[in-house]
């Protein structure tokens, strides 16, 4: 499999600005720039995206982990942090709430635990991952 984006940038740096597209077009030339990036600007930005990534492909692979330990979780929402300082991306930050009928604590801390290890985006980023896993 295989999926695919483009950029679009113009101008200088800062003030210049660009659009991003994706394969599937839930993305479709949306803005960003020095702004949405930097400042508080209208628009997204590439640690953004690194954000929904993560918490998208760790909250799926931990619903499978859970599948595969006889759990049917109810809900699970992940929000993720993406740390940009001195222009390196350094952190990622997974905050995770679950509600999972049966399950015990430390069940769903060793399966938030093998999800975070496992996910495709945590393998491809080389970076500190930490996770907070809650249980509801």
């Amino acid at each position: 499999m295989k999926r695919q984006a483009t950029a679009v940038w113009n101008g200088s740096g800062k003030e210049g600005n660009g659009t991003l597209s994706t394969q599937s077009t839930v993305l479709n030339n949306s803005q960003y720039s020095y702004k949405s990036r930097f400042e508080e600007g209208i628009g997204t930005n590439p640690e953004e995206l690194m954000a929904a990534a993560h918490a998208g492909c760790f909250t799926m692979k931990l619903s499978f982990v859970l599948g595969a330990a006889g759990y049917t979780p109810d809900r699970i929402e992940t929000n993720c942090i993406i740390t940009l300082e001195n222009g390196a991306i350094t952190t990622s930050h997974l905050q995770v709430t679950a509600t999972v009928p049966g399950i015990t604590k430390e069940d769903f801390d060793k399966a938030a635990q093998e999800a975070k290890t496992d996910c495709p985006v945590s393998k491809a980023f080389n970076l500190e991952i930490s996770l907070e896993a809650n249980l509801e």
